[in-house]
Parts: structure tokens; sequence; C-alpha cells
């Protein structure tokens, strides 16, 4: 692979690594417990120093009594460690309520949030600092050992604790609200295509060249037939796979590898994984084939980018289910796919081929097709609809918008497709007329887009 190649492949891996660490609730506390703890070396060093008369503290470090100090900071340790709890508890409902209302694929949304995190990690970390300046007021030679500056860090770190209660209580009143989800899950969706539309750009600078004069669907051919099956050594999703590294492993067994599932699917143990031709290859490449994917209990949107689709059209099902009945939402929902379909539109290039620096087709991937994302985009809300006018209105809408941007035919035609799925719904199970006139225009003005484009 070229240098760019490389490059972006590292930096997506990247990404993937930062996106497993950033889904917990301890990372962010612990790394900022060790800060606190860093920072209370500093200001003691510097306690010992002024208590040893080496160095001058300024005017504004406060001064006082051992037991004074004492009786400060056990008050704001345990005001501290009493609004931990709350933070906690309001985390936890949040937590539910997301699960309730959004769905449980919806909380790792939540878990993920770095300003929950950051709350988390500032009021454990105030906790451990001013516990161990307690700790440190001793007696000593001069009389009692009190840490003036650690002292009024500790007040700081308070007045900082305040400002993030504030900021916290705002951030989770936002965070909870519908249309907040819904365009955060849209924004990570975007961010997800276009990750993979690059992936789709990158390649090789070499001269595209067969595989012992085979081309990429001829060498699939062959693998259906003779080539080696490389079984599943442990269920789970197939959140990952590392394109680059698959390629060195397939270029230095001189074989081709094919990859027939793309993340989101589930693999079961003892199922094929991979297909491998010449099959003589298949020993060298079991080794190692480990290292160039990553299986997990859940689906993530790094390379997933049909899981972001599943989950606004989840929120969609979910409101216009008889139990919630929330046709905004789902119209809301509606909206963003339309967005997110446009930019599949005009930007998606799934890379199928991966080849070597010599141009040799070493990997054969699998992603999901324009026609599939389209239709997990409409069809589950469509059929969820049943004598909804405003959500077939808004459905056929969204249509519009996506086939104007659309350059290919035979896309065109899938949408066209859609927009008369949504129609045949609309006479089936809308009584009312003028409702059914409605729905008919919103249709005949797909109709027009379509014929006008050709």
């Amino acid at each position: 692979m070229p240098r760019t190649s490389r490059s972006r492949s590292r930096a997506r891996a990247a990404d993937w690594r930062r996106e497993a660490r950033r889904t917990n609730l301890w990372l962010v506390p612990v790394l900022e417990a060790l800060a606190a703890a860093g920072l209370f070396a500093i200001t003691l060093g510097v306690d010992r120093a002024a208590y040893n008369g080496t160095v001058q503290l300024p005017s504004w470090v406060l001064s006082g009594s051992a037991d004074g100090a004492r009786q400060v900071l056990t008050t704001i340790a345990a005001a501290v460690i009493t609004v931990v709890g709350l933070v906690f508890s309001i985390t936890i409902v949040a937590l539910t309520l997301a699960s309730t209302q959004f769905g449980p694929r919806m909380l790792r949304n939540f878990i993920r949030d770095r300003g929950t995190q950051l709350t988390l990690g500032t009021f454990v970390a105030t906790f451990l600092y001013a516990v161990l300046v307690l700790v440190a007021i001793s007696p000593g030679p001069h009389g009692d050992f009190v840490p003036h500056l650690s002292i009024t860090t500790t007040l700081a770190l308070t007045l900082v604790d305040l400002a993030t209660l504030i900021y916290f209580i705002n951030h989770i009143a936002r965070s909870i609200q519908l249309p907040q989800v819904v365009a955060s899950i849209a924004h990570d969706l975007a961010d997800a295509i276009e990750d993979q539309s690059a992936l789709g750009a990158t390649g090789t600078d070499a001269p595209e060249r067969p595989e012992r004069g085979l081309s990429p669907t001829e060498l699939l051919d062959r693998m259906r037939t003779e080539g080696a099956v490389i079984t599943t050594s442990a269920s789970g999703y197939l959140q990952y796979l590392r394109h680059d590294r698959l390629v060195r492993i397939a270029r230095d067994a001189d074989a081709v590898i094919h990859v027939p599932y793309r993340p989101g699917h589930f693999l079961v143990q003892g199922h094929p994984l991979a297909y491998v031709w010449p099959p003589q290859a298949a020993a060298q490449v079991t080794a190692t084939l480990r290292r160039g994917h990553v299986t997990g209990p859940y689906r993530t949107l790094t390379q997933d980018v049909s899981f972001g689709f599943d989950q606004l059209v989840e929120i969609g099902l979910r409101a216009l289910s008889a139990a919630v009945n929330d046709t905004f939402t789902a119209i809301t929902c509606i909206d963003w796919l339309g967005d997110c379909l446009c930019r599949i539109t005009t930007t998606w290039q799934p890379q199928h081929v991966h080849r070597d620096h010599h141009g040799y087709v070493r990997v054969i991937a699998h992603q999901p097709d324009y026609d599939r994302l389209v239709r997990r985009s409409f069809e589950k809300i469509r059929q969820a609809s049943v004598g909804m006018p405003a959500v077939m209105i808004r459905q056929l809408d969204a249509l519009d918008k996506v086939m104007r941007q659309t350059q290919a035919p035979e896309r065109r035609k899938l949408l066209m497709e859609q927009a008369d799925l949504v129609l045949h719904t609309c006479e089936a199970t809308v009584p009312e007329p003028s409702d059914r006139a409605d729905v008919e225009r919103s249709h005949q003005a797909v109709r027009t887009t379509y014929e006008q484009l050709g």
C-alpha cells in the first residue's frame, strides 16, 4: 500500500480503538483521578518546601490551623462524594429512560457521552484530592504541618465542581430529548459514511493486475469451488476488519482472502469466516487471520453503516407503535434518514476489492450496497405507518429529495419503487379520500422528478 493509504488505514484503526475506549464510564474518571494524584504530589512538594522555609507562598494562599483545615477538607470530601452519588443516580435514570424510550441499542450512545464521563471524573478526582490532602495534615518538628497550597487548590477544585454540576444538569436535560438523540445518531452516521467513502477512495497507485490471470469475479467463482474454508473461532458480531493487515496476510501467503461478511453480521462459532485460494495457503492464513478482524457482543458504527440506519429506524418504529403513537418523532427520523441517504447517494463508494502495492487482488470484502440501505431505511417504517398519511407524505418528500441528488438511473428506479409502495400502502389503509389525495399529490411530485431526471 502507498503511504497515504497506510496512514488512512492506521487512522481508521485508531478511530476504532478510540471508540472502544470511549464506550465506558470508568476510563475518564480513572485518568482524572491519576491527574489529581499527580497534582497533589506537586502541591504537597511546594507545601513541604514552604513548611521548611525554602519557599514563600503567595499571599492569596489560605492559612489556618490544622483543626480548621481538617474540618474544611472533611466537609468538602463529604459534599463531593454526595454529589457523585447524585450524578451517578441521574446517569442511571437517563440510561433507564434511554433504554425504555429509545431502545436498548441506544444505551451505548449515552455511555460514550463525554459530558457524563468528564462530570463523574471531575467529582471523583476532587474527592480523591481532598482525601489525600486531609491525610497529609500531620505533626511536624515546627508544629503541625498544614498544606495550605493544597487546601487552596481543593477549594478551587470545588468551584470547578460547582460549574461542572451546572453544566451536567443542562447537558443531561438536553441529551435525553428525542430530537437531540436522533440528530446525534445521524451525525455519527454521517461521519461513518464519510469514513467508509474515504476507504473506498483509497487504494494503491500500482496498475491493477489480475491474480494468476483471474479477475475478482473469476476469483470468487474459483474460491466457491476450490477455496479452503476458515471457520470462526468465537461467536459474536463482526465489529471491525483491518483491511490493510488482511492484505499483508494474503500477500505473505501469496493468496487471496474472501470475507463474505461485513461488520455488523453475526458470526457463529464453527461456521465459515473466510475463504482462501489457493487452498494450500489456508494453514498460513489461519494462523494469522485473527489479527485481521475484531468480533464482540454488540454492533458498532465504525465500519457498520447499516447499524446507524437501523438505530434511526428503530426509534421511528417505537414512535409509531401503539404504545407510544408519536408521529412527530417518526417524522424526525425520516428527515434524518433522508439526509443520510443523500450523503450515500453523493459519496458512497464501498470498496470490495483490496490490492497490494503491486496491484494484485489480495482481499475481497463485502459492503452494504445502495439498494439494501434504501430498503432498510424505508420499508419497516412504511410497514408500521399503516393508516398514517402524515408519515407517508414525509417518506415521499424524503424520497423526492434523495432522487434529486441521485445520478444513476437504476438507483432512481429503486427510489421510485419505494414511492409506489408507499402509495399502495396508502390506498389500502387510509380510508379518508382527502388524506389519500394528499399522499397522491406527494407521490405525483416524486413521479414528476423521476420522469424529469429520466
